[in-house]
């Protein structure tokens, strides 16, 4: 994705210098509008597999005041409550989802059949969505049994370091 944002930007700039132009008629902007969309396509699917299989629950910003502030039993329901609303809803939302998606793969991307083919349509690029409800659903069921079963972590109640004075 970084390679080919630098590649955007170098044929951005370099079009404006008419030696290139006259001497290299294959660096010509129009030769590159792909590039957009193909960074946006990667951004896209970074994104969702990342939020999806990477970043960890404790990595997320929470707004946790009242979870501090409870009994550790409370934060055991806060906790199931919580992780069944998010994962029934996310679970819910795939069909529905998949459904648009239908329509979708009837659509062609505007310019990244000219670097893939024609085979490649806008369902493609955004399936991930779907990976994501999935993965994080299940991630979710699987946090609310541990929160059952087990019971909650103790919070941290400060994440910034203390100075020794």
């Amino acid at each position: 994705m970084f390679a080919t944002f630098i590649l955007q930007v170098l044929v951005r700039y370099s079009a404006r210098m008419p030696w290139i132009a006259e001497n290299m008629p294959w660096l010509q902007p129009d030769n590159f509008g792909w590039t957009l969309e193909f960074c946006l396509a990667v951004w896209v699917w970074l994104v969702f597999w990342g939020n999806a299989f990477v970043v960890r629950n404790h990595d997320h910003v929470t707004f946790d005041v009242l979870y501090v502030a409870v009994s550790p039993a409370m934060r055991r329901i806060f906790a199931v409550i919580t992780g069944l609303a998010i994962a029934i809803a996310l679970f819910i939302s795939i069909f529905p989802t998949w459904d648009r998606f239908m329509i979708l793969r009837l659509k062609r991307t505007a310019t990244l059949a000219d670097l893939f083919g024609d085979w490649i349509r806008m369902r493609d690029i955004y399936v991930i969505y779907i990976v994501f409800l999935l993965a994080v659903s299940i991630r979710y069921l699987s946090r609310v049994w541990h929160a059952f079963r087990y019971g909650v972590e103790e919070p941290e109640t400060s994440t910034m370091p203390r100075s020794r004075s």
